[in-house]
């Protein structure tokens, strides 16, 4: 087994990528037999291809979160969604620091995007660098580069996204409403 070097940010996203596929539109769905169809576990090539990160990065990505704890199955795919959360809340601001960049066009995110545009009232506008985009603001240095190209793609990712955004760069108001909002989402997605 290698040895472990630490989490990358690209671990964070591919894991939120794990659970959007379970918990956003491809979630499970019932016939008219009444009979609950779940969906595989993605595959790697699956989320290689759609977060345009090679597959090879994402089998040691996995391996990565497999031995931090917070993948309980590695060919399963099943994220320790309580330990991510923990991660995500606690530790993700201190390991991946963003600070508000320049002005730039771009994709918004953390409270300038869904689900937190509709509930904090700012002037600030933070986005994700990208030529396609449409709002003006402030940049914030994505976890990955492929972020802004994939995140209109998955809008359940896109939110998770733009949530962890806003715990990594919000105010303490920000914060405790992003912390709310991220528990609702990934607690309850199974």
């Amino acid at each position: 087994m290698k040895k472990h070097n630490g989490m990358r940010p690209q671990d964070i996203v591919i894991l939120l990528k794990i659970i959007a596929f379970f918990w956003g539109p491809y979630r499970g769905h019932s016939s008219k037999a009444g009979i609950t169809f779940v969906p595989k576990a993605p595959q790697n090539k699956e989320i290689a291809t759609e977060l345009q990160i090679s597959e090879a990065e994402v089998s040691e990505s996995l391996r990565r979160s497999a031995y931090a704890g917070l993948l309980h199955d590695l060919k399963l795919k099943r994220v320790n969604k309580k330990s991510l959360l923990d991660f995500i809340l606690t530790g993700l601001k201190y390991v991946f620091p963003t600070r508000p960049g320049p002005l730039v066009r771009g994709i918004p995110t953390a409270q300038s995007a869904p689900p937190l545009n509709d509930l904090i009232v700012s002037n600030e506008h933070y986005v994700w660098e990208n030529a396609a985009g449409t709002v003006r603001g402030q940049m914030i240095e994505p976890l990955y580069p492929t972020v802004p190209l994939v995140a209109y793609q998955d809008s359940t990712l896109y939110e998770l996204l733009a949530l962890v955004d806003a715990v990594r760069t919000g105010s303490a108001r920000t914060v405790n409403i992003a912390s709310e909002e991220l528990k609702k989402r990934l607690l309850s997605a199974e």
